[in-house]
Order: structure tokens, then C-alpha cells, then sequence
């Protein structure tokens, strides 16, 4: 049986990375589209797109959008959290469902909404509109990772801390936010990719001065199947690897590391 679940396991995992492995020839390859296996290898379509504005706009684009994304969710998310998680008032079941409404609404329906209210407030086409928009999205990812986090926190350690004279902005400072910066960055991070892979609200309402890349791809693969597509999928597939092996290596780095000595009699 446990044989069997091994084998069952290694057949999922190669069934779900085989698309993405796949990628990785193909943005070496010298055809003129999307073909596997690649005829040829070579450069070409790394140039094309690290020299090309029409693709590397879109990604400077991306990147700023994400980043402002980011700020503006964690900005809206910490204070909401820390009120529905450790307040009781009026209304806190339906503030808890509208928080996470943007997740049960079909992503179509949502862009639909917002090319309406945006366009009547001047701001599809924009940057702005792009972020609002996002952050709406992220939200909601953001507010779960960051809410299970403080709903396992230990009180009593603010209550110590305040109780030794500390002031509720310190206890925060130097009790909450220490203990809380693990769920903090990991909610970060999902607004940041939530932004930088959304493409659906993009369409409606990026335009071509705040065109992402996401959209600009979708538009390629439509058009013309453009390789560098390809290109782009195999730098944000390392990306992904490294971000995932980054912990594991400080960690095996850390583990490495001499100890300091005691000084002698010390015991």
C-alpha cells in the first residue's frame, strides 16, 4: 500500500510540473511559435525580450502595480484584521462575509463592476485604477493568511508585557509584531503575486499606458503565439524556485554556522 501510494504520488507531481519543465526548452528553441520538441536552440528570444520596451513596459508595469498593490492591502488589511479577530460589535458577521466576497465572485463579474465604477471616476486606463482594483482582489487572501496568524496568538504575552509598565505602542512594537511578522510577510507576498498574475481585471481596465504583463502575454498568445512568451514563463518559473528554496538554503546556511564559544568557567 505504501508502495502504491508513492508511485501514486510521483505520477501527481510529474503530471502537474510537466507543463512547466516543458516550458524551459521551448524558450530556447529557434522556431518562429510555440513548438515542442524545439527544432534548434539559441538566444534569440531571451534578447527579443530583456531589449524589446513593448514587453519590458508591461513588466515594469507589473512590478509597480504589485508593489503599490502590496502597501495598500497590508495598509487596509492590519487594522481590519486586528478588529474583526479581537472586537466584537454590530455587524461583524456581515464585515467578515464583505471581506471575503471578492474570493466567491467569479473574477469576470468582479472586472465587469469595476470598468463600470471606475470608468464613471475617470480612472480606467490607469495605473490607479489598476491598483484599486488589485487590492480589492488581494484583500481577502491577505485578511485569511493574517487573521488564522493572529487568532493563534497569545494574548497573554501583551498582558505581561503591559503589566512590566510597557506602553501599548511598545507592546505592539516589540510583543505583536515580532511574534506576527512571519504572517505578515507571507500575506504580503500572496497580495503581491495575486496582483502580478491577475489578468482577467487587467483586460478590462489596464489599457495600453497600464498594460501588465499578464495581459501583454495574453494578447501575444492570441495574436501570434510570440516565444518570448515562453521566455517569460521559464524566468518567472526560476523565480518561483528560488523563492522556495531561499528559506531551505538560509536555514541549511545558519545551521552551518559556528557557535560562539562560552567564555572559559562560564557554565
Amino acid at each position: 500500500m505504501n508502495l502504491f501510494m508513492r508511485w501514486t504520488g510521483i505520477l501527481v507531481v510529474i503530471f502537474i510540473a510537466a507543463p512547466l519543465v516543458i516550458v524551459v526548452p521551448m524558450s530556447f528553441s529557434s522556431a518562429n511559435s510555440l513548438q515542442f520538441p524545439p527544432p534548434g536552440y539559441w538566444l534569440g528570444y531571451y534578447r527579443a525580450y530583456f531589449t524589446n520596451p513593448d514587453w519590458l513596459i508591461p513588466t515594469w508595469n507589473s512590478i509597480l502595480i504589485a508593489t503599490a498593490t502590496t502597501i495598500l492591502t497590508m495598509v487596509l488589511v492590519v487594522p481590519a484584521t486586528f478588529a474583526l479577530v479581537r472586537h466584537k460589535f454590530r455587524g461583524k458577521s456581515f464585515a467578515d462575509l464583505m471581506m471575503l466576497m471578492p474570493l466567491a465572485v467569479p473574477h469576470i463579474v468582479m472586472a465587469v463592476g469595476y470598468y463600470s465604477y471606475l470608468g464613471d471616476l475617470g480612472l480606467v486606463h490607469s495605473h490607479l485604477g489598476v491598483i484599486l482594483a488589485h487590492t480589492c482582489l488581494s484583500v481577502p487572501i491577505a485578511f485569511l493568511v493574517l487573521s488564522a496568524n493572529l487568532k493563534g496568538f497569545d494574548r497573554n504575552l501583551e498582558r505581561a508585557a503591559q503589566s512590566l509598565g510597557a506602553s501599548p505602542t511598545k507592546t505592539f512594537m516589540h510583543i505583536t509584531l515580532p511574534i506576527l511578522r512571519p504572517g505578515l510577510i507571507i500575506s504580503a507576498l500572496f497580495a503581491f503575486v495575486q496582483s502580478f498574475d491577475e489578468t482577467v481585471v487587467a483586460i478590462f481596465i489596464s489599457g495600453r499606458d497600464a498594460a501588465t504583463l499578464p495581459r501583454k502575454m495574453f494578447d501575444s498568445i492570441r495574436q501570434e503565439a510570440d516565444p518570448v512568451i515562453a521566455v517569460i514563463s521559464t524566468l518567472l518559473f526560476f523565480l518561483v524556485l528560488i523563492g522556495i528554496a531561499a528559506p531551505y538554503f538560509i536555514s541549511a546556511l545558519r545551521s552551518r554556522a559556528p557557535k560562539p564559544s562560552r567564555p572559559a568557567g562560564a557554565h
